[in-house]
């Protein structure tokens, strides 16, 4: 991936450096009716807000995804964040990053458990504490479970809320990357774990509401503890481009880049973005472009993310190469253009609760959603997403046939899905959310 340094993001900008300027005619301004929500006269005085990241970020992923855009509208509103992390991973300003010492022999980047995590949260103790003297912060706010353990030990030092971003069940996930069978000795064990930790914050937020009523009915957790704050998008950036810019753009990633990719080509391209692994869906994905190609459609399938050796393997063995491109690791900078190359998204992610942030990106960019018919999916798309029945790869075909016939109804839908994530999705309104929730665990006495 190409790893250029990213400056700072400005509301109502477009990706930085991401493409040449020229190609986009549009004034760099938003007109009033597309622009993110003014989120409104701020009531809260700047707060030192330290997060807690365990995890490789920024890896271009969506879990980082949020803990970045999260700081960054925190900072758009005065605050000062600081986020302690892994060694891994790069910085992406203007976000101030805080790294554990290098350890040479770990690189994993991409998602799911490990069994070098507890020495790494060792060391992320250590380095956030250290970091918390002098920035002494007002809260933490803690990312995943690792994080809300590290953020319990930190509060008993410092005398500060703690506040748990919780994406997601760590059983249920490490469950879904096969990192153990269900029902066996260590899947009982982190049940245990994530339960304990699940009572150890002062406050939960959970980046879906099925996420918020797991926590509350399966976990235990009082509901005046819980509240739900869905991903968000800034809608600025991530917002329709030409397809020529789009294409500008692509070309970085693939060379050659196929005919049936040109703005100037008839044939509709189905697009993904993110990681490419079988909890994602996208063994189902290429199940149901095999589908499609039997059924004579006519479709490009651009799979945007990485690891993508394995995949681009079964796509050759599938018959799928000339329907099907990869284009490796993408940087962040260039999403929003990069989503533009397409007509349809597809996000056939296979977990009921666990949230779907791209589904935001794709919204913003104006794209019509194909995805399986689940909670979180529905929360975010209301009725104009396209459904199929969850894990049904024959079903996902249809419902992408089906979108592929309909071209003006798509456009449509697109539209309409923009204004509802500009109305209901952009991150300017979620901070506010979150200073309020902020506001409430500062009030004395500390709980």
């Amino acid at each position: 991936m190409n790893r250029k340094k990213q400056g700072p993001v400005a509301r109502g900008q477009g990706p930085v450096k991401a493409f040449d300027s020229t190609l986009d005619p549009r004034p760099r301004t938003l007109d009033p009716e597309s622009a993110s929500p003014d989120p409104g006269p701020r009531t809260l005085d700047p707060l030192k807000i330290l997060m807690l990241a365990p995890t490789p970020y920024f890896s271009d992923r969506g879990c980082h995804v949020r803990i970045f855009e999260e700081a960054q509208a925190l900072m758009q509103q005065g605050h000062q964040v600081r986020i302690v992390t892994y060694h891994l991973g790069r910085d992406l300003p203007p976000v101030p990053v805080d790294r554990t010492v290098m350890v040479p022999w770990y690189r994993k980047q991409g998602a799911g458990p490990s069994w070098h995590k507890p020495y790494l949260d060792l060391l992320l103790i250590g380095k956030a504490l250290t970091v918390a003297r002098s920035f002494r912060p007002h809260l933490i706010h803690a990312h995943l479970h690792e994080g809300a353990l590290v953020g319990w030990v930190l509060k008993q030092l410092l005398r500060v809320p703690l506040l748990f971003d919780y994406q997601g069940s760590l059983s249920g996930e490490s469950l879904n990357h096969g990192f153990f069978k269900n029902g066996l000795l260590l899947h009982r064990l982190f049940c245990a774990i994530e339960r304990t930790i699940n009572h150890l914050p002062d406050r939960i937020i959970s980046s879906s509401t099925p996420g918020q009523q797991e926590l509350i009915e399966q976990w235990g957790i009082e509901a005046t503890k819980v509240s739900a704050l869905p991903d968000g998008v800034d809608t600025g950036i991530f917002c329709p481009f030409p397809k020529e810019a789009a294409h500008h753009c692509l070309i970085k990633y693939l060379a050659p880049c196929p005919l049936t990719l040109d703005p100037a080509s008839p044939v509709p391209v189905i697009i993904y973005l993110g990681l490419l692994n079988r909890y994602q869906g996208i063994d189902l994905l290429l199940e149901a472009a095999r589908e499609l190609v039997r059924r004579g459609c006519s479709f490009h399938l651009l799979l945007m993310g990485f690891p993508d050796e394995a995949y681009r393997s079964k796509a050759a063995e599938m018959g799928l190469s000339g329907q099907v491109s990869f284009t490796g690791r993408i940087d962040y900078a260039d999403a929003p253009l990069l989503l533009c190359a397409g007509d349809i998204a597809v996000s056939p992610k296979i977990s009921s609760t666990e949230a779907n942030g791209k589904l935001l990106n794709y919204m913003a960019c104006g794209l019509p959603v194909v995805c399986f018919e689940t909670p979180v999916n529905r929360e975010l798309l209301g009725n104009d997403g396209i459904y199929a029945t969850f894990g049904d790869a024959v079903h996902l075909a249809d419902r992408l046939a089906a979108a592929l016939s309909e071209q003006e109804g798509l456009h449509l839908r697109g539209e309409r899905l923009r204004q509802r994530a500009v109305q209901h999705h952009d991150w300017h309104s979620r901070a506010a959310q979150l200073e309020e929730l902020y506001s409430k665990m500062l009030l004395p006495p500390f709980p």
